[in-house]
Formats: C-alpha cells, structure tokens, sequence
C-alpha cells in the first residue's frame, strides 16, 4: 500500500520536484480544451500513483513548449502517503519526458507558489553558423553576430526593482507588474551563449522578451541605453521580441 490512514479531516502536505521536457506539452496549467499540459499528466500520474486525486500547485506556470530542470510543486491529501513508495510508482506512470526528482512532506502552510522566494531561468542560445543537432530542442538558433559586450550593458540597466510592464505579454494584467531582477548573466562557451536570469518573480513572457530585446542590441538594432526609457514607457511595443519558448528553462526556485 502506498498510503495510511489519516485522522478525520486532516490533510496531508506534500513538496513534489519535478524536472521536464516541455516541448510536446501546451504548458503547465491544466485546460479544458486539451489533457496535453505538464499538470493534467502530473495529477493523473498521482492518482494512480497515491490512489486518491489531488489538485497540484507549481511555484509557477511554464508556457507551452519551456521546460524546467527544477520545478517544485505541492498538494494535500487526506491520507498519509508513503512517500518513498509513492516516489517509485509516480516515476512509472509519468511519462519519459516528465521525471519525478523527489517527493517530501512538507509543512502545513508550504505552498509551492505561495512561499516562493525567488527563481532562477535559463535561456540558450546557439549562436552559430554549425548545425547543433543534438540540442536544437533546447536552444534557440541565432547565427548572426552578436555583440556580447553591448548586451551585458544593457542587461546590468534592467537589474533592480523596476516595473517591468514593458516586458511582459499580458496587455490586461491588473496587479502589479514591479519585480526584483537581482541579477542577468550572459555567458559565452562556444558556440552557446546562456542568459542566466534571477529574481524575486517573473511576469508573463519576461524573460523571453528581455531576451529578445537583449538580441537586438547585440545586433546593434537599438541601443543598450534604451532600457531605461523602455521601462519608464510601460509599453509592451517599446521592448523586442519574444524569444522562442524552446531555449527557455526554469533552472532554480528558492524557498
């Protein structure tokens, strides 16, 4: 058995830490419309893992197609599970491209999203002119030149507590869009350049768009001056590009 009863009406709080490929996937949330997202396979897999359902809260939503090298999640149910034999039957049921890391009660008031203190993303780039068959599912394909230098100018005027409005794809956001960006690290090894992102919170597409904003300055499109005009703007259309989802993964959430 994989569970024991548990007093009545008491619940039982879990931290589950996931890793995963999103690229078949149409994000994290569960949706109406479709079983294909990263939660709708995860509660499934616990249901028949644990023998009971429960509905399972992430530190945060990935979009479709983002992958995460560690996402940390928690749920509740109404009996005690044996959690490393939990463990062993959930890695069975998930799917290849879902891994299950490691499965732990947590306490009471432990909420994945809730108590999240800060996060770590990491988005690749090829930026080569050489094919990169293995990893082309992992990182996005730039080939032109790109000035490093001029980037990381440009990153060290977004870091700090700004309003990142003008980074961020949700026009109708109603709650605050002021995040902590405590650091952005641009690092070259070979043919790859890495942006290493980390802050208290992210918006929706923040870290795609400062990407691609940051792209365009190494390509010498605008200048790394302009960062703070564009935060001051508010405007999504005054920040660049969205980078695609394949060279984005959460790599860290800190608690």
């Amino acid at each position: 058995m994989l569970y024991n009863s548990g007093g009545v009406g008491k619940m039982y709080n879990y931290k589950l830490t996931l890793c995963y490929d999103g690229g078949r996937y149409k994000g994290w949330q569960r949706q109406g419309n479709t079983a294909n997202t990263i939660q709708a396979r995860v509660e499934d897999a616990l249901e028949r893992a644990a023998g009971e359902r429960a509905e399972i809260a992430a530190s945060g939503r990935t979009d479709a197609g983002v992958h995460a090298k560690c996402q940390v999640c928690s749920f509740k149910t109404a009996k005690e599970l044996d959690c490393e034999k939990t463990l062993a039957a959930l890695r069975e049921h998930l799917p290849e491209d879902i891994g299950a890391l490691s499965l732990e009660r947590a306490g009471e008031r432990f909420h994945a999203r809730l108590s999240c203190r800060g996060k770590t993303y990491v988005y690749r780039v090829w930026n080569s002119a050489a094919p990169n068959v293995f990893e082309r599912r992992y990182m996005y394909r730039y080939s032109a030149p790109l000035d490093i230098e001029r980037m990381r100018r440009a990153a060290a005027l977004l870091e700090g507590v700004h309003d990142f409005t003008a980074f961020c794809a949700n026009r109708r956001m109603k709650k605050s869009a002021v995040r902590r960006l405590e650091s952005i690290v641009i690092s070259e090894n070979g043919g790859e350049l890495r942006f290493e992102l980390t802050g208290d919170g992210f918006l929706y597409n923040m870290v795609r768009i400062i990407v691609g904003t940051l792209i365009e300055v190494g390509a010498h499109s605008r200048a790394a001056e302009d960062m703070p005009a564009i935060l001051a703007s508010k405007d999504r259309e005054r920040a660049g590009y969205t980078a695609p989802a394949q060279g984005l993964s959460l790599w860290q959430v800190r608690y």
